[in-house]
């Protein structure tokens, strides 16, 4: 029988794809830098082929080759791992070590009511989070580096299991005191006369919130991009524009002293997105994403409720 590379011999070739890095790599394998350079070239060996370029004692490059077996030898990895926890998933729902993605524009609202309830129902459970765009989160899903995604559609999930959590509207931040403050609705034409301010691409509630107001991308008004919610809202407060929230955003970035304040959209086309769990068919860890998803849920339907609309100021009163 023809000699087979060990789970080892892929770990090691994995993570200094991922690390580019002689060094770092055997830092996170936890093994000495000799040991996985000697576990890298018994492989090469064993395969008959080249897998990485050592062009100096710094710089690493994976060939061609090398890069397609590596998403090999993630797949396979990935696979390993799920015998190991089909063996363990029967007896300790929720347990061990389980890897969770989450977009920025969930993550910070989300999961601080998500994690108490998961502590005190599942004490055994070591949850690692990882907090990125959809499409990264996606492509660590499909390399065995995570267990399940917490994201968004609209989206192409890629073929995933999905399991609902909830849906999701938006509504427009405006300044204090801004003549549009006023109101107890807005409209689309309302945000065609400010200037609209929105996450930059790559971040699908940016889609999502400008498909729901009838919005076309790369719209003339749009004057500034950021990375996070809280940075827009702080935009808005130094009255730079207006900007679109999700409704789970809305206790944590408008407080009563942000200079901020969100009124509803009417005349859009109904919720801006609707939020699932989404993992790997055939995950060895089903049972347990379908119990996550239960947690998330109800801290989806707790979200919406913190995030009631606060009425705007009566006649006679200001905005200030």
């Amino acid at each position: 029988m023809r000699p087979l590379p060990t789970p080892r011999q892929l770990r090691y070739l994995v993570t200094v794809a991922e690390t580019l890095h002689f060094g770092h790599a055997a830092e996170r394998c936890h093994v000495t830098q000799s040991t996985l350079s000697a576990g890298i070239r018994e492989l090469e060996t064993l395969l008959g082929v080249t897998l990485i370029e050592r062009q100096t004692r710094r710089q690493v490059v994976v060939t061609p080759l090398g890069r397609e077996i590596v998403a090999r030898a993630e797949r396979l990895l990935a696979d390993i791992e799920a015998l190991v926890e089909t063996a363990d998933a029967g007896t300790r729902p929720l347990s061990g070590l389980f890897r969770l993605g989450v977009i920025p524009t969930i993550g910070p609202y989300l999961m601080p009511l998500v994690l108490p309830e998961l502590r005190q129902a599942y004490p055994d459970l070591r949850l690692y989070l990882r907090e990125d765009t959809s499409a990264a989160l996606l492509d660590a899903l499909a390399g065995g580096r995570l267990d399940a995604a917490v994201l968004a559609q609209p989206f192409d999930l890629r073929g995933n299991r999905t399991e609902d959590l909830g849906q999701e509207d938006v509504v427009v931040a405006v300044p204090e005191g801004h003549p549009l403050a006023a109101r107890d609705h807005l409209t689309e034409a309302d945000l065609m006369t400010e200037p609209l301010l929105t996450l930059e691409d790559g971040h699908c509630l940016r889609d999502h919130a400008l498909a729901a107001c009838n919005l076309d991308r790369g719209r003339g008004n749009e004057t500034f991009q950021a990375t996070s919610l809280s940075t827009l809202t702080q935009m808005v407060a130094g009255g730079l524009g207006l900007t679109l929230l999700p409704r789970m955003a809305v206790a944590r970035e408008v407080t009563p002293d942000s200079g901020v304040v969100t009124r509803p959209l009417s005349g859009s086309d109904g919720p801006a997105r609707r939020l699932v769990l989404c993992w790997r068919p055939g995950a060895a860890r089903e049972h347990n994403q379908r119990l996550l998803a239960a947690v998330l849920r109800r801290a989806c339907g707790r979200a919406a409720g913190d995030a009631a609309e606060p009425a705007p100021p009566s006649q006679g009163e200001t905005a200030a």
